[in-house]
């Protein structure tokens, strides 16, 4: 086994998890720490994932969530292990603290670099000078972290600071040191700064990530220094990007295969926005066409959802696709945690009146860890790539009306305009 990963909301967890499976590892996403007989089940794993819901929790419930974590990557024979966060590494001291998951996750490894990569330039995110700086939607403008038109009004954890050491400082990481853009184009300065940045005992290293080429100098610093002994990494899917980049430029993995295609839907598609964000917004509209869409209010949502389960289940039986959107403009009560919860029951009713629904896409980094959980899915697999940052799994689960369901979980700023359209045609 080449790494282990956690992911702190199911969204991100299944890039990940698209990310090493498109390589041709041998890769599996398990929904909370398997047993042994859903580990046998999963047969010789390279890359084994856990996806959970850190993002979203409190300090007390991030530790109740991770310390069996921490506790099964102890008893694996892996040498690095990934915390995976989201790429614009919205987090906050009370809720989805980092510093807090790296504290947990520590004692599991034992080199005393914890690295911190601060950027995924496929999907628009860039880290320069220990800024963040994200763009808006696919291929968007590029805005800094602290002034995005949505990170920086993220209902939970809106990001108010691009400095990412300050950020992960106002959480309790004190001591970061910081390996900027120069040094990742001349490997030689790159490990004597790197050497002198740990003898100062640094809580965590972050290194800046400009360019897609930094990928394979980072990754190979990650792999060698992981030889010595197991390491810890932070960041998004450029940790997994950056460790195969320097696989294959070292000969240690084969060139980059085709990307596998996804079929079109089998039978009516349902699907889910519970994500606030312009960008899923956009996507609904442009899914109009193809769906019948159904916009409730917070209220309903909470209080009158038998209705839109009824209405929901009688178009799909009619073999009409339909989309239940959550209205991003509606403020009038409930908390996010709340809303993601009823989001989730309603997938599970709707599931149950409509047993010709075997494709379901939900929208809503909350709302898809809290669905897939509360489905009673433990484990996905990797179906293919619907767009940059978005994946198709199948689910894995006792139930058979459950056990192969097609499921795209993303997160708000993920995708493109038809990305809705492309989950019924397939790409």
């Amino acid at each position: 086994m080449r790494c282990a990963f956690y992911g702190d909301d199911f969204t991100g967890a299944t890039d990940t998890l698209a990310t090493y499976a498109e390589a041709g590892l041998a890769s599996a996403l398990f929904l909370g720490v398997p047993d042994a007989r859903r580990l046998a089940a999963s047969g010789r794993l390279e890359v084994l994932g856990i996806a959970g819901a850190a993002r979203a929790l409190a300090l007390q419930a991030m530790a109740d969530e991770l310390a069996p974590v921490a506790a099964f990557f102890r008893t694996l024979d892996v040498p690095l292990l990934h915390y995976k966060c989201c790429s614009t590494f919205d987090s906050a001291p009370q809720v989805g603290n980092l510093a807090a998951a790296m504290a947990a996750l520590r004692p599991a490894a034992a080199h005393p670099l914890v690295a911190i990569l601060g950027g995924q330039p496929s999907l628009g995110r860039y880290c320069c000078f220990g800024q963040l700086f994200a763009s808006a939607g696919a291929d968007g403008a590029v805005h800094r972290i602290d002034r995005h038109p949505t990170m920086s009004r993220h209902p939970v954890t809106p990001m108010h600071e691009a400095d990412l050491r300050r950020h992960l400082g106002s959480q309790g990481l004190a001591r970061i040191e910081l390996v900027d853009w120069r040094a990742l184009d001349d490997e030689a300065r790159l490990d004597a700064l790197l050497d002198a940045a740990l003898a100062q005992a640094p809580d965590a290293v972050l290194f800046d990530v400009l360019h897609e080429r930094h990928l394979a100098t980072l990754g190979r610093q990650l792999w060698q220094r992981a030889a010595v002994a197991r390491l810890l990494a932070v960041g998004a899917s450029s940790v997994a990007q950056a460790l195969l980049a320097h696989w294959r430029a070292s000969g240690q993995l084969a060139a980059e295969a085709p990307a596998a295609g996804i079929a079109t839907a089998e039978g009516p598609v349902f699907a889910i926005a519970g994500s606030r964000s312009p960008v899923t917004a956009r996507q609904v509209e442009h899914a109009a066409a193809a769906y019948v869409v159904e916009r409730v209010s917070v209220q309903r949502l909470l209080g009158a959802r038998e209705t839109i389960v009824e209405a929901s289940a009688q178009g799909l039986a009619q073999g009409r696709s339909v989309l239940v959107q959550v209205d991003p403009a509606d403020e009038s009560g409930g908390s996010a945690q709340a809303v993601a919860q009823a989001t989730a029951q309603l997938l599970a009713e709707v599931l149950q009146r409509a047993p010709a629904v075997r494709r379901v896409g939900i929208a809503g980094g909350d709302t898809s860890s809290l669905a897939a959980r509360h489905l009673g899915v433990w484990g996905l697999e990797f179906g293919g790539r619907l767009t940059a940052g978005v994946t198709l799994v199948r689910a894995r689960a006792d139930a058979p009306r459950l056990d192969g369901l097609e499921l795209m979980l993303k997160g708000g700023q993920m995708g493109t305009p038809e990305l809705f359209l492309t989950l019924i045609d397939g790409a």
